[in-house]
């Protein structure tokens, strides 16, 4: 038979007890906070980084996948996570313009935040050739430094180093090991991408977008850029039918027979864009700025890279 325990015996049990409660409560909280882990707000750059990190850090990403980067926002409970944040990885130059108080707010209150972009070198807008359609951005940097594959082995050595320098825990060799074998990959993509160009005649590799996104890949590869529908950097910006009818002008004078629209936003304007020109152009989506859902073509950012450049290729050359 049981023998009851004494008061003293039975309070200084459920003293235990509610102790180990709280602490528990307390590392579930932590956990559930991401005090430690690595908060990523794009997903092209979240991909990037889980490679890179690997096992030695919890990794969340922000943008959920076929969204507008521009656009999306976050929750309060996301919000809490930048701002408990072991480390904030974001895109920067301007990219992620709903969640950019977030982050800010994050640096204010002393969590490391890294701007990829500002670290690999970003080059301005591309005007878009004599297109009417000009950039109205100026000098401005253009954040889609991921269509240059050699920029993205750039920023994978900055992040691992990032990661390195701010993240408890993490062991330095294996991050280093990651990000070498990772960047292996990529620029095994650099290479692969470079011969599929090469087999687009050099005087029809002439890039039409829905907005200005292409233009690192541009520079890399030898694409001349005609233009945009929409003459910006982010797609939330607006065309005017006197945008549409010049870039429609300089679409026919280029003899342009494709444009590429991206694949989280409807092809709409490209549509009338291609009406607009009187000629035939194919609407063709890509993944410019999301990572797709699994299955869909873009889940990875090295399986995006290769759906586009076969779509490009398909798109611009002569059969």
């Amino acid at each position: 038979m049981r023998t009851p325990g004494t008061p003293s015996t039975l309070r200084a049990a459920a003293v235990a007890l509610a102790a180990t409660t709280v602490l528990g409560a307390v590392s579930c909280s932590s956990d559930t906070d991401g005090g430690e882990g690595i908060v990523v707000t794009t997903n092209i750059l979240g991909d990037v980084t889980r490679e890179i990190v690997g096992d030695q850090a919890e990794v969340t990403v922000l943008m959920k996948p076929n969204a507008d980067p521009h656009s999306f926002g976050v929750s309060a409970r996301e919000a809490a996570l930048v701002e408990n944040a072991g480390l904030v990885v974001h895109n920067g130059l301007g990219l992620e313009e709903g969640v950019l108080r977030n982050v800010a707010a994050a640096e204010e209150a002393g969590v490391p935040v890294l701007e990829v972009g500002a670290e690999v070198d970003p080059l301005p807008y591309a005007p878009g050739g004599d297109s009417a359609a000009e950039n109205e951005d100026g000098g401005e940097p253009d954040p889609h430094f991921w269509t240059d594959p050699l920029r993205v082995v750039r920023a994978a050595d900055v992040i691992a180093e990032q990661v390195i320098a701010e993240v408890d825990g993490v062991d330095a060799d294996t991050v280093r090991a990651n990000a070498e074998a990772y960047t292996g990959q990529v620029e095994e993509l650099h290479a692969w991408m470079t011969e599929e160009f090469a087999t687009i005649p050099e005087q029809d590799r002439k890039l039409v977008t829905n907005h200005h996104v292409f233009g690192y890949l541009a520079e890399r590869y030898g694409f001349e850029v005609i233009g945009a529908v929409i003459p910006s950097g982010t797609t939330l910006a607006s065309p005017s039918s006197s945008d549409l009818k010049s870039l429609a002008d300089a679409v026919r004078d280029a003899g342009v027979e494709a444009v590429f629209a991206d694949s989280s936003q409807p092809d709409r304007l490209a549509s009338a864009m291609a009406e607009e020109a009187g000629v035939r152009i194919e609407v063709i989506p890509l993944f410019s700025e999301s990572l797709s859902a699994e299955g869909e073509g873009a889940q990875t950012y090295l399986r995006m890279m290769r759906t586009n450049t076969e779509s490009i290729v398909t798109g611009l050359r002569d059969e």
